[in-house]
């Protein structure tokens, strides 16, 4: 008997880089050189024609997705005679560590923000809803951290759910990626923004079950649109090896870093350690828990290894 699964229609529409360039029509570019350089992270290498041919066609159909979603907004709410609330649009951006998800989420950001009727835009990353370092000892969860367990899951979904709900102004904690722990005493302010963009490892996660017959709430439930950034896993480790060496050069060697004690070791060393960490932790995340939410994205990135998007794939609706 045939493989029923294999005999099924895909729910994407796959398109190669060269036709979704296409869809790009004559949508304007407003970013220059300066602007990717500044956007792009450590190790990501992106360049003006990657944002003109990757990115541009996804700002235009993000355009379109909230035009529907706002005027669909719209019909509900007056079926179902409620008054008319202003509500974001949400979007969320998921896939492994050393991926690129955080230049694509700042990259959105800064298209969505000049679209012609210029919104407002928020960034906010999982990161600050990490359980503080002091939480994950106590736990013994500090080799488990970016693990679905690793985060206050509730304090992310309210958050979520009541900018989503219009509230004027929602409050999140703050992480340091110096000191690899949540910022005592800080946080930053969302004020009801026209788009949020909400990046992470896990934010497409289905939701945790619940006891009795009562169905759980996912974070990604108030999302409008998802993108999954994603590459082979090889590819993806050694992302994650070459960034960690250009760390040691980098933030760990800033005397207050929490990774400062790696800063002097050798290449060969420091090689070994990433590849450890990789090993033990990222890459048993990714394919436990990362990996399994890309079926359930709008889009998904796919990458080569040079770091380029190659691949597209669109969910049909």
């Amino acid at each position: 008997m045939a493989d029923t699964a294999a005999t099924l229609p895909s729910p994407y529409v796959e398109l190669d880089r060269a036709s979704w360039a296409r869809l790009r029509e004559h949508y304007p570019m407003e970013l220059d050189a300066d602007d990717v350089a500044r956007l792009q992270g450590l190790e990501d290498r992106l360049d003006l024609y990657e944002v003109e041919q990757v990115y541009l066609p996804l700002s235009r159909l993000l355009a379109f997705y909230d035009r529907a979603t706002r005027d669909l907004h719209q019909v509900t709410t007056d079926f179902l005679g409620e008054k008319r609330a202003r509500t974001p649009f949400v979007v969320g951006v998921a896939g492994s560590v050393a991926v690129g998800k955080s230049t694509t989420a700042r990259i959105l950001a800064e298209l969505i923000s000049r679209w012609e009727s210029r919104p407002s835009v928020e960034l906010v990353t999982t990161d600050g809803f990490l359980y503080p370092n002091a939480v994950l000892e106590q736990h013994d969860l500090m080799t488990r951290k970016g693990f679905p367990e690793s985060y206050d899951r509730r304090a992310l979904l309210r958050f979520v759910a009541e900018v989503k709900a219009g509230k004027a102004e929602v409050p999140a904690p703050v992480y340091s990626h110096l000191t690899y722990d949540i910022v005592p005493n800080e946080q930053i302010v969302v004020r009801a923004p026209d788009v949020l963009i909400v990046e992470g490892l896990n934010v497409l996660q289905r939701p945790q079950p619940r006891t009795g017959n009562r169905s759980g709430v996912a974070v990604s439930d108030f999302f409008d649109f998802s993108v999954y950034v994603d590459a082979h896993v090889d590819d993806i480790k050694a992302w994650f090896v070459r960034r960690f060496l250009r760390l040691r050069e980098t933030a760990f060697a800033q005397p207050e870093s929490h990774f400062h004690r790696y800063a002097s070791l050798s290449d060969d060393a420091a090689i070994d350690l990433a590849e450890n960490i990789w090993e033990t932790i990222n890459a048993p995340n990714l394919r436990q828990n990362i990996m399994p939410t890309r079926s359930l994205a709008t889009l998904v990135l796919s990458k080569g290894e040079d770091h380029s998007v190659r691949r597209v794939r669109l969910r049909r609706l």
